[in-house]
């Protein structure tokens, strides 16, 4: 047995700088390339926008123009500006801050100091100007260290913060961002501060209603009333309940997307049963009362505790040092104008009330299908046959949540090799067997009748509520040919019809697989087009070997390890308000319509493989 040393060499004390370069997740938790709506570069992005957000929220500047050109992310307020001697302290020095001071920042998202100087270890560039009554600070970095600091100079300039910075490469690979997470996250800070500007990238976005515009912006029908809307001071609530199956929340605090939820959002859960439950004078069930919701709840909180450092999940239990416990809060909250409300508009009362009866009626017809399928999926032997498990579940440490990951695929050979090439803390694998059955149109009781779906659902952990999937990335890793794209449209519309939540929260994605692989006897690259074999053939030189994958099961396990590694290349299934989510899965996978029929036919291409097209 050997001996590790252990002496005073191996005590090591690392500077700031070195320390979230080395431990990034404990500061933005995973880095990510921008497939992700967690990832890094986003959270990058949002520690910046806090700061901007909290000087509005304080009463100082009423725009915030951002830009993102490439790699590069541009964001400026006009606010009171840092002072202007402590500009360089409050990006680079830890623990260094005004939201230390409750009279400064009484109510602020960031309050441990960290936030922006970890954009700045995190970046290949980062500069801050400083603008405050007619002079200027810039300072400029390069990884965390200080490359110049420019003495003050005068300027014309408004008050207010410039930041400027770029992700580094070297820990963040090829990434990109997607246009489409970026508005979402500013549009949440207009609808949470109504009266705030944002402009990005030409656009500007601008909210009077606060979560009343969250939810219509995000709704792809009319709910089944009007939506309740109801303030108050430190807190504002908005909700309908629609057609769709699960339960849609959206939860702030302090103008922080809570996308994990947390006290406020548990306990808004349950104020709402029980305000439901004593209004109609009848004790229904929970589940009934919020199937198909769609919700909002923003509330403001003194020093709120969050459970991480990328503040997804609140843990606060009270509204402030000496104020009431979060749930007492909401509850008398709920309890006075949401009862108020109801009273006052029989109407809504009256929908509220047939939609909990009509959810009532349908889950007592499926609850003895649902009982059989539980004993069902307990005799079959799920962890040995169907999935394979990964150590780190969902519901662990805030780490391995945003790491852990199911690949869905099908076949023996193709799962084989992902099982064999997965990282077992982090990555578990469910086989499917064959195609799985076309879910469109038919009754959530389908779920729990066919074998696949039922098996699937307890792997997901799915069954009872959205909110105990057990794995925060679902992959579907299909082979690339007519087959695999027909088995990953029978997945995305099983999930669309029962489990939209999946994908509205950005948890679904394609895996891609490269199409090619070109070596010779030095070296080798795998090819995801016809375009980067192209290039691959030119860099190989002449007459190199050329692979075509015609399946997941042809990739060995020694090669698919780089695939699903940390070079993995993944495809995000994203909804739009916009999408006509029914629309598209009636054409597609409804009934042969005439109108699919034509559209197969204009749109029919014959494709051919031609190993030495591009030579």
């Amino acid at each position: 047995m050997s001996v590790v040393g252990y002496s005073e060499e191996h005590i090591k004390t690392l500077e700031w700088r070195e320390h979230i370069r080395l431990r990034p997740g404990m500061y933005i938790g995973k880095l990510g390339d921008g497939s992700s709506q967690d990832d890094g570069v986003y959270v990058l992005l949002k520690e910046v926008m806090d700061n901007a957000v909290d000087e509005y929220m304080m009463g100082f500047g009423k725009k915030i123009d951002v830009s993102i050109n490439g790699k590069e992310v541009r964001v400026r307020d006009y606010g009171r500006g840092i002072p202007l001697g402590k500009v360089l302290d409050a990006v680079s020095r830890m623990n260094t801050g005004a939201k230390y001071d409750s009279r400064a920042f009484k109510k602020s998202v960031g309050l441990n100091g960290v936030g922006v100087k970890a954009v700045n270890a995190l970046s290949a560039k980062f500069v801050i100007r400083s603008m405050r009554d007619g002079q200027i600070k810039v300072t400029e970095f390069e990884h965390g260290v200080t490359i110049k600091d420019h003495s003050l100079k005068q300027t014309n300039e408004e008050n207010g913060v410039e930041v400027i910075f770029q992700p580094d490469e070297e820990l963040f690979g090829n990434y990109f961002y997607i246009s489409e997470y970026v508005d979402s996250m500013l549009k949440n800070y207009v609808y949470l501060n109504s009266g705030l500007v944002i402009n990005f990238n030409g656009n500007k976005f601008f909210s009077r209603n606060g979560l009343a515009d969250l939810l219509n912006e995000n709704m792809n029908k009319e709910g089944l009333y009007p939506l309740i809307h109801l303030r108050g001071d430190d807190i504002e609530v908005a909700f309908t309940h629609g057609v769709q199956y699960g339960e849609d929340y959206y939860s702030f605090v302090n103008g922080q997307n809570t996308t994990q939820g947390g006290t406020h959002l548990i306990s808004f859960r349950d104020a709402l049963v029980k305000t439901i439950r004593d209004f109609y004078k009848k004790d229904y069930d929970a589940a009934d009362i919020r199937s198909s919701i769609i919700a909002a709840i923003s509330i403001k909180v003194e020093e709120p505790i969050f459970e991480s450092q990328t503040k997804t999940k609140l843990g606060s239990k009270d509204m402030g040092p000496n104020g009431p416990s979060v749930r007492n809060f909401i509850s008398e909250f709920l309890k006075k104008q949401l009862d108020d409300y109801l009273h006052k508009n029989s109407e809504t009362a009256k929908i509220i009330l047939q939609k909990i009866q009509d959810s009532e009626k349908e889950r007592k017809a499926i609850s003895s299908i649902q009982k059989l399928a539980r004993e069902r999926a307990k005799k079959v032997s799920l962890h040995n046959k169907k999935l394979r498990d990964c150590r780190a579940h969902y519901n662990t440490n805030d780490t391995n949540k945003l790491d852990s990951t199911i690949f869905i695929t099908e076949g023996d050979s193709a799962s084989g090799s992902i099982t064999k090439s997965r990282n077992v803390e982090t990555q578990a694998v469910f086989s499917l067997r064959g195609k799985p059955l076309n879910t469109y149109g038919l009754t959530k009781k389908i779920v729990y009748e066919n074998e696949e779906f039922n098996l699937l659902q307890a792997a997901l952990n799915i069954e009872e509520d959205i909110e105990n999937l057990r794995y925060n990335n679902v992959i579907i890793a299909t082979d690339a040919d007519v087959d695999g794209m027909h088995i990953r449209l029978l997945l995305l519309t099983f999930f669309l019809q029962f489990f939209p939540d999946l994908v509205r929260k950005g948890h679904v994605y394609i895996l891609q697989t490269p199409l090619f692989r070109v070596r010779n006897k030095k070296e080798t690259k795998y090819c995801y087009s016809p375009e980067e074999k192209a290039k691959a053939i030119k860099l190989l030189g002449p007459n190199p070997e050329i692979t075509r994958f015609k399946g997941l099961g042809e990739i060995s396990p020694d090669e698919f390890k780089y695939f699903i590694g940390k070079d993995m290349r993944l495809e995000p299934v994203r909804m739009k308000k916009n999408d006509a989510i029914n629309d598209y899965l009636e054409f597609y996978m409804g009934k042969n319509t005439p109108e699919r029929q034509d559209f197969i036919i204009d749109n029919l291409r014959i494709e051919e493989d031609i190993v030495d097209e591009q030579k």
